[in-house]
């Protein structure tokens, strides 16, 4: 054979080859290992933030993906449990070779694998996006390089609740928490938000972590009673927190009772609805929650009216888990899943671009001003990877939760 045509044919099966193998490279789907509870009293919190996510994917696969890449997520249940966490992020990392991990939920998890987080970033980049929890550790030293926040911390969301209490002259604040990591950030951020003004928490009782509706919080409740507030704020999730309200307005502990985001507020107001329906009795006034994203029920912004058409579709929860579990039409999580999705959308668009070569945390840290149709940009950079700062404030009307627009309804 003429060496000239051999010299050819090799350099065209190198091309070949190469082109085939960029093509392969190209279509690769990117796939997102998210580690949440899918059972259990809080299987609700990451079920709905499975959802939200979900069906933003979904619409972005349906169009053909990023550049020929469509978004899945690997989702794992942990049960609300760190054990568990642990090992699911192992098995994502090692076994999956997941791009990213994403949407993970709660306190006492995420802390608990932020240095296994850290570990594997010692060998190959492994990120954390947009985990459900505003807890400190992954926003300090020496876990905040691994980890990228879109919604508020929960030092922000206590601050504001215990800001507009002491404006309308309710000063003898009480907590009601969770006794682990997540109960005691919360806890911490009320306790910082108090002494700017002077002030103590009046009085405190814990529950542990699991505690279901049919639990009793009335011990909680007596402890709480003798200090006499005047208003309570909880930082737990939704059954035990339902069933503190119960409790609290069976003893005639009739003061404004707050909440975190993290709570899950359409699964709380759920519960309490259905035993107002039951026994006659109103568990649901006076009820305030902090939120992190704008409510679901303001049309004006955009990313509303296009996540509650994207829901009107019943995303169904992970396939495997959720048969006994009964899907919010519309809730807060599910509405930040939503937003999770679209943020990290666009960064998955911009890693694919010339100039950031794949690399996600340089694409991440290009995010400016990045209008997601909130009415609120969304901006990381350099020792900035927290998106947002906003906290909202929602309390109950004709069944579920609206805006809080005028707190002075509960003024002393």
């Amino acid at each position: 054979m003429n060496k000239n045509l051999s010299s050819l044919i090799i350099i065209l099966l190198t091309l070949t080859l190469f082109c085939s193998s960029a093509e392969a490279k190209k279509a690769k789907p990117f796939l997102l290992g998210m580690s949440a509870a899918f059972t259990g009293p809080s299987k609700g919190l990451g079920i709905e933030l499975y959802r939200g996510s979900k069906v933003f994917f979904d619409q972005v696969n349906a169009k053909g993906g990023v550049n020929g890449r469509k978004i899945f997520i690997k989702a794992m249940d942990d049960g609300y449990n760190p054990e568990p966490a642990i090992r699911n992020t192992i098995k994502l990392v090692e076994q999956d070779r997941v791009d990213c991990l994403f949407n993970y939920v709660g306190t006492p998890t995420v802390t608990r694998v932020l240095p296994v987080i850290k570990h594997f970033n010692s060998q190959t980049p492994e990120f954390l996006f947009f985990p459900f929890t505003g807890a400190q550790p992954q926003r300090e030293f020496p876990y905040e390089e691994y980890v990228f926040n879109l919604r508020a911390s929960y030092r922000q969301e206590t601050w504001g609740l215990v800001h507009n209490l002491y404006m309308i002259g309710r000063t003898r604040i009480a907590v009601f928490y969770q006794a682990d990591a997540y109960g005691r950030s919360g806890w911490d951020g009320i306790r910082k938000a108090l002494r700017e003004k002077n002030l103590n928490i009046i009085a405190e009782s814990t529950y542990h972590r699991g505690a279901s509706f049919d639990d009793s919080m009335k011990k909680q409740v007596e402890i709480i009673k003798r200090g006499k507030p005047d208003a309570i704020i909880s930082v737990g999730a939704y059954e035990a927190c339902a069933a503190f309200v119960r409790d609290a307005r069976d003893a005639g502990l009739d003061v404004p009772i707050c909440n975190l985001s993290f709570v899950g507020s359409e699964n709380m107001l759920s519960l309490l609805a259905k035993l107002e329906k039951k026994t006659g009795y109103t568990y649901t006034a006076d009820l305030i929650n902090s939120q992190t994203v704008p409510s679901y029920e303001d049309l004006s912004l955009p990313a509303v009216r296009e996540y509650r058409k994207a829901m009107d579709g019943n995303q169904p929860p992970p396939e495997g888990f959720g048969q006994d579990y009964q899907p919010q039409k519309y809730s807060f999580i599910s509405f930040e899943g939503y937003l999770n999705a679209k943020v990290m959308t666009s960064i998955l668009e911009r890693m694919t671009e010339p100039q950031y070569q794949n690399n996600l945390y340089a694409a991440t840290l290009s995010i400016r001003n990045l209008d997601i149709g909130i009415g609120t940009d969304i901006n990381f950079g350099r020792g900035k990877h927290q998106g947002l700062d906003v906290v909202y404030y929602t309390t109950v009307s004709d069944g579920k939760f609206v805006p809080l627009i005028d707190w002075k309804r509960w003024s002393k």
